[in-house]
């Protein structure tokens, strides 16, 4: 997510709307020992807990940290989230992928070649009306499959709860010719460059969309942030939401009120300022999740 516009509108879009215990060697028997393996039990405790409130900045434009909620994704009604059957982009008790906080810090590269290898094949069209056309690439170089990636882009965009929802997008994969935007995984240093080439400065932290291009931070893509580190694939689900809702034309709002689901459209990482975590512009019922329209 960012916190920028698109710095060019396109003509095909729909406006809408972060000490260890010590003993003293020598005769002081059993009670020392213990004293120190309770001090080092109580220093963990505290280091846990803060890194717990912490965390890392996110992927918004903003590095500000988040703060810790529950992790989830449910809609604004009382059932959790979920994704789209083809793949698991959204699924609150799917584990946590490789690459994950769950699991393994992965490597990630700083930056990259620059160049991209577009997703082999295409899809269906979802939604109603002309489908906007797009492909998905991945940044050369990468542990990354392009297929791979490209099914959960498409199960993101397909699902009811998304921008087809409001009964006017469509959408469909292409991997040649013509295409009206493109979605493109790659690192830090490259989502700066390009987005930094329209003005938007990302950080090496965030994601942007700027004239056709919707550029995923390859930082966000594995670790999410402190919200999602549970449930890695509903942020990403958030990620293309929000990319490509700003493509769509739909700016920035704020949590509508305490309990609510937060609108793809608000920037989660910077807070969420009492709404509970939520990645889809949609609920089960097909109302539009939003809130107050914010800069």
């Amino acid at each position: 997510m960012t916190e920028h516009r698109s710095a060019s509108a396109r003509s095909r879009r729909r406006r809408s709307g972060p000490a260890h215990g010590s003993g003293r060697r020598g005769g002081k028997g059993p009670l020392w020992g213990g004293l120190a393996a309770l001090t080092v039990l109580g220093a963990v405790g505290l280091a846990a807990a803060e890194w717990t409130s912490s965390g890392a900045g996110g992927s918004h434009g903003d590095a500000r940290t988040e703060p810790t909620v529950q992790a989830g994704t449910g809609p604004a009604t009382s059932r959790p989230t979920h994704a789209a059957k083809p793949a698991p982009s959204a699924s609150p008790r799917s584990p946590a992928p490789s690459g994950s906080p769950s699991a393994s810090a992965p490597d990630i590269p700083s930056t990259g070649p620059g160049t991209f290898t577009a997703a082999s094949g295409g899809s269906a069209k979802v939604g109603t009306g002309t489908p906007l056309r797009y492909r998905v690439e991945v940044e050369d170089g990468l542990d990354l499959s392009a297929a791979d990636v490209a099914r959960q882009v498409e199960a993101v965009l397909a699902d009811r709860r998304g921008w087809t929802a409001d009964g006017r997008s469509a959408f469909q994969r292409v991997s040649g010719g013509t295409a009206d935007f493109v979605v493109r995984v790659a690192t830090p240093g490259t989502v700066d460059e390009i987005c930094g080439q329209y003005g938007l400065n990302t950080g090496g932290e965030v994601n942007c969309n700027v004239s056709d291009n919707v550029m995923v931070n390859l930082k966000r893509w594995l670790l999410a942030t402190p919200v999602y580190a549970k449930d890695v694939p509903a942020y990403r689900a958030l990620i293309i939401n929000h990319e490509v809702g700003h493509f769509l034309g739909h700016g920035h709002v704020g949590c509508p009120g305490q309990g609510q689901p937060a609108p793809a459209m608000m920037q989660q990482i910077k807070g969420m300022n009492g709404c509970v975590p939520n990645v889809w512009p949609y609920d089960d019922r097909g109302r539009y999740v939003t809130g107050p329209a914010v800069p």
